[in-house]
């Protein structure tokens, strides 16, 4: 798997889980960490759009077919789950790790 798709994973969940974390209830206790993952997580929704127009100019469609999709999928998966106490640090840990990847997806691939 390549790391543009695993980012745009990532990158997805990671904002995902921070757009219903308020109807859930996961808020972080430290203001300082919350607008953190506030900044982090908005971030990785700019970055996730711009991965799958990039994925679609300049890849195959399907591979960015694919990276849409699967995280629509990825998404409905952990929405589906409800809310979870460590979701909150999931959440920046994903959207940390899957802009390394973007990076390194912007670079190298």
């Amino acid at each position: 798997m390549s790391a543009f798709m695993i980012a745009a994973l990532m990158l997805s969940v990671a904002a995902y889980l921070h757009t219903v974390s308020g109807k859930l209830g996961m808020r972080l206790a430290n203001p300082t960490a919350e607008v953190l993952w506030r900044v982090v997580s908005f971030v990785a929704m700019i970055v996730w759009v711009v991965l799958i127009l990039r994925g679609f100019m300049t890849r195959h469609w399907s591979d960015a077919t694919a990276a849409l999709l699967g995280s629509f999928a990825l998404n409905w998966w952990f929405g589906h789950r409800g809310p979870k106490p460590g979701w909150p640090i999931v959440s920046l840990l994903f959207a940390l790790v899957g802009l390394g990847l973007a990076t390194w997806s912007f670079l190298y691939e």
